[in-house]
Parts: structure tokens; sequence; C-alpha cells
């Protein structure tokens, strides 16, 4: 058995408060956030060896290398959970299932030609979350989430290319990519699974755990397992269509038609003359509504962002929220809340438009105190809060989404 199986698990940080984004980072290889967003951000691949010194520090200084956070082990019992988007893949013949799993399904370290895919890891692994920090540099609406794939030797997906950046960290055993920039990304229909009918190779390397390589959207890559028990983790960015945003802003956009009563008014039209055109909508119900809209300002861009925000702030469907098992009152609360921190939990998404914070698809701030507003914010803008200026009376909402499981307190 390779020594990468008995070897010390990595124990990766989380990303300080405040990043240094104009700073050199080993993760891109010498260069600053500011830089790479400039000039490899959805422009061209990059290769980084070392991404994660603590891998090559931990063989140089003759300790025993380090191994993924997360074993195969764990890996496994994940993908039995209903909570985790798994996924098996065989090839020779290609083979696809959906999980969750039985343990007897997924096959040894031994056996060959396999992957498993768990989808969402920083939802259920601490590691995966503190991964997942080093990159909010990037905007917080286009984060997806953190998949692991574990290989048998052989194992992978095919060659194929995805519509969203990806950032591919080797995490344990080796992997070798090979990509290429070509036009034709065209699929093979045979097939189960998104595999393009003519890849052609114009790059290769072999990545070690602690490399790390970043695909821009469209090109095309094929990563093969040379160990057992081979890790690869991916932080990859949505890319959602204008026609999906549209479609999710515009429902919510009617749907906070709610909220104005006036709305309600029935259209009336009693200086409509007699006509000869009976057939074409009325003049009078055009002019009308063109006034509700103007003054509703549904034509201009304002009004449609937050139904988009509140889109892009949905949590997985996968997403399980559980209450804490015996839930402070109000007053611990508070005082809790004055101790520690008050975080999202791993599985919610928040974000802010402007002043406006949408937790899991809610605007939370929405009529509130400003008191209250300002801490979402906090929430949204640092992903911890503690505080000791709220009273009973501005906690409720902060109180209500601890006691949905929205919000959860360090440990």
């Amino acid at each position: 058995m390779s020594s990468f199986y008995l070897s010390k698990p990595y124990q990766p940080p989380p990303a300080p408060k405040n990043l240094p984004i104009s700073d050199p980072w080993a993760l891109f290889g010498g260069i600053s956030p500011e830089r790479f967003m400039k000039e490899c951000w959805q422009k061209k691949p990059l290769l980084v060896r070392g991404a994660i010194p603590a891998f090559s520090l931990a063989s140089q200084n003759g300790s025993s290398c380090l191994a993924s956070p997360i074993s195969y082990e764990e890996l496994v019992e994940l993908s039995g959970s209903e909570d985790v988007e798994s996924r098996l893949i065989q090839s020779q013949p290609w083979r696809f299932q959906q999980g969750p799993f039985q343990k007897k399904v997924i096959p040894s370290l031994k056996k060959s030609s396999w992957t498993l895919l768990l989808q969402g890891m920083e939802a259920h692994h601490q590691a995966a979350a503190n991964i997942l920090s080093w990159f909010r540099f990037i905007p917080d609406a286009r984060l997806d989430d953190l998949m692991i794939s574990i290989a048998g030797i052989g194992g992978g997906v095919g060659p194929h290319f995805d519509s969203y950046d990806v950032f591919l960290i080797q995490m344990s055993g080796r992997r070798k990519w090979r990509i290429s920039e070509q036009k034709d990304l065209s699929l093979n229909p045979k097939l189960p699974l998104k595999i393009l009918r003519n890849f052609q190779c114009a790059q290769e390397w072999v990545l070690e755990p602690g490399d790390m390589l970043y695909l821009p959207p469209h090109v095309a890559h094929d990563g093969v397992a040379l160990d057992a028990g081979c890790q690869t983790w991916s932080v990859g960015f949505r890319s959602p269509s204008f026609k999906e945003l549209l479609q999710e802003g515009l429902w919510r956009l009617a749907e906070s038609l709610e909220d104005f009563p006036e709305l309600e008014e029935k259209f009336a039209d009693p200086k409509q003359a007699a006509t000869k055109n009976a057939e074409q909508l009325p003049a009078e119900l055009i002019k009308q509504l063109t006034a509700q809209v103007q003054k509703l300002k549904l034509h201009q861009i304002d009004a449609f962002l937050p139904g988009v925000a509140a889109y892009l702030s949905e949590p997985k469907q996968q997403a399980f929220f559980d209450g804490p098992a015996k839930p402070l009152n109000p007053k611990a609360f508070l005082n809790k809340l004055a101790q520690k921190h008050l975080k999202p939990s791993p599985q919610t998404r928040i974000l802010s438009l402007g002043k406006s914070v949408y937790c899991n698809g809610d605007d939370v701030t929405k009529n509130q105190a400003p008191k209250i507003a300002s801490a979402w914010n906090t929430l949204s803008a640092k992903k911890a809060l503690k505080t000791s200026k709220l009273s009973p009376i501005y906690a409720s909402s902060l109180y209500d989404a601890y006691l949905a499981g929205w919000l959860i307190f360090d440990q």
C-alpha cells in the first residue's frame, strides 16, 4: 500500500477575515489574487505547482506525507447520505449511477477505473469549508460548491468541458490532466455521460498532492487517476444563463406586486368610445398599464435585481436545515451572541444587494430596524457576527434564523 494511505491528514486553515488580495499568494504561484483575476480569470488556464506548500514542506522536512483531510472511508460513508449529492462513474464500459449508495456498491481502493463524486462538501466537512473560504476574493454570487472526486487507478469521467470556472486541487495521490482549448465541443451521443466526441490533447501534466490547475469555461479537459485513492477537490463557480436569471428575477418580481395594495384597483375606462376594431387591445388599457409600470419602475433594473439576488441566495436543492436540539431562549441567545460568533450554517447562502441582505432566498433586512439590518450586513460581509448591542426587540429575525438552523454559533 502506498505511503500516502498511512500519512497524517492535512488540516487546511480558514482564510483570514481580511484577504490580502494585492499580495502574492502561493496558491497562485506567487502572484496576487488581483493579478490572477486580471490575467487569468476567464482568459487562460493556470497550472500551479505547490499551490498548497504544506505538502512539499512535509516531504522536505522528512515528515510523513500529508494525506487528504477526508479519508476514503469517510467519503464512502457520506455517499450513503440523502443530504449529499453523489455519483458513481465507471468506465470499460462507461456507466453512471446516482446516489445515495450502500457501502457495498462503492468499489474498493484495489479496484480500477471508477470515480466517486460528492458535491457540496463544504456543507459536510469543515476542511472543505475552509478551503472554499480561500476563494472569497471572487463574488459569493458566483460560487457554486466544492466537489470531491475520489478514484481508483484509471478512474475519471472522460474528456469533457464545463461551462464554468473551476480550480482543481490535487489532495491525495496523482492525477494526469490533459487539456485542449479546441473549438469542437460536440459530444458523443452514444455514451451515458457528456464526453467529447473528438478530444485533441494540447497540453498534459501530472499533478501531485498540493498542486492546482485552474481552467476557464469551455476548456476541454480529461483527468485520469494514477494512484488508488486519488482525490481531487474542485472549487466550481456557477455561470447562470441570462435566460435563467431573467426568468427567476421576473417570477420574484411578479410575486413582489403583492406589496402594492393599490394594484388591486380594477381597470376602468369610462371614456372608452365606440370602436370598429373590437379585436384590438384597447388603447386606454395600454395607456393605464404603461402608467402603472412607470410608477412601479418595473422598466428599471433596480426593480428587477432583488429577485435575482434572492434567487442566487437560495441554498442547494439537497440542503437540509435542522434547528438546535436544545434551542436557547431569546435572552440566552442574546447573552451568547455577546460571547460567541454567530455564523451562517455551512448550507446557508447569504448575499447582499447594497444594504439589503438575502439569506436562503429571503430578504432578511426588509422592514427591519437599522440595528438588525446592520447586523445582517455584518453577517453577509464577514460571515460572522458578535455583538452586545442588540435588544430582544431587535434580535427577533436573527433569533428566528437561529431557530430555523440557518445561523449557528461557533463551538
